[in-house]
Formats: structure tokens, sequence, C-alpha cells
């Protein structure tokens, strides 16, 4: 199914000029890994603490500009891992580990917008945690890590960066219908999927 992780080949393309720069200034994969995760859980708290206010309203704007500066830090971290030797068992672990802390950084100041279901951004979060299980338990059982849709980790930081702007402008997240809270609990079905999908893929790519 189409995801925007299927544009990653071209993304990493841009990257690679930036990437062999910051190698040559001895920059280690799992420096850019703990920089990404440490900078989006500052940003998820700063946000959380002034949801209400004028900061927040620029944050929630500057929200979609941070997913991105983190997906490229997440690319460069992996070109540095492959391409340049700095593959390492704390790399993967600093990875992994760093993935999930940062969504749900990110993701959980969506709890406090008022019109939001909090039961449904907590869903929310706990389903984008079981995606990237789902995803590792290829290398669980013999096989590789799984990257399958439609709602990985480029589609929720697309997804959360267009509420985000929503929000940030100050637009209705809720009218006749809660429609955001039903955006997300769509989002949460795609999740449902994307996890079927990456077992299935682990388990026919096991048996192969």
């Amino acid at each position: 199914m189409p995801s925007v992780y299927q544009l990653k080949p071209r993304f990493l393309a841009l990257l690679r000029p930036l990437t062999c720069q910051l190698e040559r200034r001895g920059v280690t994969a799992n420096q850019v890994t703990s920089l990404a995760c440490l900078l989006s859980v500052g940003y998820g708290a700063v946000l959380a603490l002034s949801a209400d206010t004028t900061l927040g309203r620029y944050l929630w704007l500057g929200l979609p500009l941070w997913l991105f500066v983190r997906m490229a830090l997440n690319a460069i971290d992996g070109q540095l891992a492959r391409e340049f030797n700095h593959k390492s068992r704390l790399g993967g672990l600093l990875n992994e580990m760093g993935d999930v802390l940062a969504d749900a950084a990110l993701f959980a100041p969506l709890a406090l917008v008022s019109g939001l279901w909090p039961a449904v951004v907590l869903a929310f979060i706990w389903l984008a945690l079981l995606t990237e299980y789902a995803g590792v338990c290829g290398l669980l059982i013999g096989g590789g890590r799984r990257y399958e849709g439609p709602m990985g980790k480029s589609d929720r930081a697309t997804l959360i960066g267009a509420l985000g702007i929503w929000i940030g402008l100050g637009w209705p997240v809720a009218g006749a219908l809660p429609w955001m809270s039903l955006v997300l609990l769509l989002a949460c079905g795609a999740m449902g999927l994307t996890c079927y999908n990456r077992l299935r893929a682990a388990l026919a790519a096991e048996s192969a």
C-alpha cells in the first residue's frame, strides 16, 4: 500500500552531501540518534506545558518543521551507520527506543487540545508503539526489520504535522462532529492494518 516511506530513497540522496560532511567532522550515528530523541522529547515537553499560550500556538505551527528535521536526522543516522561503518548494537537499541520515545513525547500534547478525545490520542500513541514493535518482530524471527504501511513513522509525522498547523492556526478541531478525533481514530485503524501487514510480511520472508 502507498506510504510516505516510499519517498525515502530520494530523500536520502538529497541528504547524502550533509551526511558526508558530518562524518568528516567526526559526528557519529549514535550522537545524531540521541540528539534527535532528546530534542523531540524537549519539544514535546515545552509544547505540553504551553499548549494554551501564544508560545504553544507557535510550537504547534512549527511542529511540521520539527518533524521534518527529526526525519532528516533519523535518515542521516541511518546513512552514517550503513555507509560509514557506524553500525553498532548500541545504535540499534538507541534507534528503536528513540523513535518510540520521540513519538510519544510529540504526540502526547494532542491530549491537552480542547475538543479532542484524550482516549483516542492515547490509543494513537499506543498503536504507534505497537506498529514499531511489529516492525522489529521481523528481526525476532530471523528476518529483517519491516517497514510496510499504510501508517508508518513518516505517515504519522505527515498527519500529525498537518493537524499541528490546523491547531496552531486556531481553527476548530470539532464542530457538529468531532472530526479531528475521528481522523485520529481512522489513523488508529490504519496502524492496526500496518501491524498486520508487517507481521504477515515478516512471516512470509522467514518462510521463503
